[in-house]
């Protein structure tokens, strides 16, 4: 974490301007929810068209929207998911991962990241977060490791890459897989090279709030030839032609059921949005860095805010502005401050409690409050806040606003 000066005036009188609260009410007048979609006029009218087209499974633009990011990240395959959640699933189930398994991962993510390893009838087995990334600490993992340990699965918190070099190494000793949870982190890049390409898959979001969008969908990421067809076929029943090559031109062809697959594709209305996102996608990460700068240069100076680190090898998708609230030092726990920054008319959120207490996994495995220490601190004390392209300068000096004077309100 960064240190910070222990004088936090400058900062509450460098951004009163543009706010308009006046006396003891709200910063805002007018709620700012904590994320909205950059949707255009590029995507609406892709949209009709692919509405137009009467092709609204996946089809075409599925297809061309595959091709791009495949493109853009640097990867020989990408295939169109219905979610994040299904790319990690279907590369579980394609790795042979299942029953007496293990696999390692984080306890400060979404639920779907252990779900999905839980649905293979494998064992998730939670290691401790560095403190400065919160992050999977890598010098962890390898006291985690079991003859049953069968997999990896990082997931970049917030959209700052993980220690790959380390994990990789870890993982190439052992003979284990590599499946990144990059649902954060489209844009990221680690020493040079995309998210997305440094483990044997990767999965993305394109959920509503994600840095694109197509409104639910994800995309799974890979190099590697036998993997991606078995997951090509797995996403859509098992069978081995999709639906729009069965009904092209050359004719009618009969299908095969080659495994008992999952009704996990991409359709194209989605990917009519994707499309166009992807190209915006380099704009929209230099709004979201330019917000980041203003909330780090307010925030520097109030010595109850840490401000996540971030490595110099890597580049950082800004995908969530994260804070941690040092509450030992303030009159109230994160909730009280949380809603007390929601009563300025500011929209938050928790990113994550820690996954290990969560009442399933806690009962399921046995895991007790202590066992991951650093997960359990930043879990009673994350906050973020908001963060996308669509706010303005003037959004983001009300949000400084509204969290500086909640600190001061309950400052010891």
């Amino acid at each position: 974490m960064r240190s910070k000066p222990r004088d936090s005036r400058k900062t509450t009188r460098s951004v009163r301007k543009g706010v308009s609260h006046t006396g003891d009410g709200p910063v805002r007048r007018k709620f700012l929810p904590f994320h909205r979609p950059s949707i255009g006029a590029e995507e609406e009218a892709e949209v009709i068209r692919a509405l137009r087209s009467g092709w609204l499974s996946t089809g075409p633009r599925t297809q061309r929207f595959e091709k791009d990011f495949a493109g853009y990240i640097g990867c020989k395959h990408a295939i169109g998911l219905n979610s994040c959640t299904a790319g990690l699933h279907l590369a579980l189930v394609a790795m042979g991962i299942g029953e007496g398994d293990e696999v390692i991962t984080t306890p400060i993510t979404f639920p779907s990241t252990a779900n999905v390893i839980v649905h293979q009838r494998a064992r998730p087995v939670f290691v401790d977060v560095d403190t400065d990334t919160l992050n999977i600490d890598p010098n962890k993992i390898e006291q985690a490791i079991t003859p049953r340990t069968r997999a990896i699965m990082p997931v970049h918190f917030a959209g700052h890459p993980c220690d790959m070099d380390t994990i990789c190494r870890i993982a190439q000793k052992h003979n284990l897989k590599i499946i990144e949870d990059a649902a954060h982190a489209f844009g990221a890049e680690y020493q040079g090279k995309e998210v997305g390409t440094l483990g044997d898959a990767a999965a993305f979001s394109f959920y509503a709030t994600k840095n694109i969008t197509t409104g639910e969908g994800g995309m799974l990421t890979t190099s590697d030839d036998e993997l991606a067809s078995k997951i090509n076929i797995l996403r859509l029943h098992g069978i081995s032609r999709d639906a729009w090559k069965r009904y092209g031109l050359e004719g009618y062809k009969h299908w095969d059921t080659i495994y008992p697959g999952y009704k996990y594709n991409m359709f194209d209305i989605q990917a009519a949005l994707g499309i166009h996102q992807l190209k915006k996608a380099p704009k929209f990460l230099r709004v979201r860095k330019k917000y980041v700068e203003m909330y780090d240069n307010a925030f520097e100076s109030i010595r109850e805010i840490k401000i996540l680190g971030r490595k110099k090898n890597i580049k950082h998708a800004h995908h969530l502005y994260v804070i941690l609230v040092e509450t030992e030092n303030l009159a109230a726990d994160r909730d009280v401050i949380m809603n007390a920054i929601q009563a300025e008319n500011i929209g938050i959120g928790i990113h994550f409690r820690a996954l290990h207490l969560q009442p399933y996994y806690k009962n399921t495995y046995g895991f007790k409050l202590g066992d991951l220490p650093n997960a359990e601190y930043a879990s009673d004390r994350v906050i973020s806040l908001p963060l996308y392209p669509a706010m303005t300068e003037a959004d983001v000096a009300s949000v400084i606003e509204a969290a500086t004077r909640v600190i001061l309100r309950y400052r010891r």
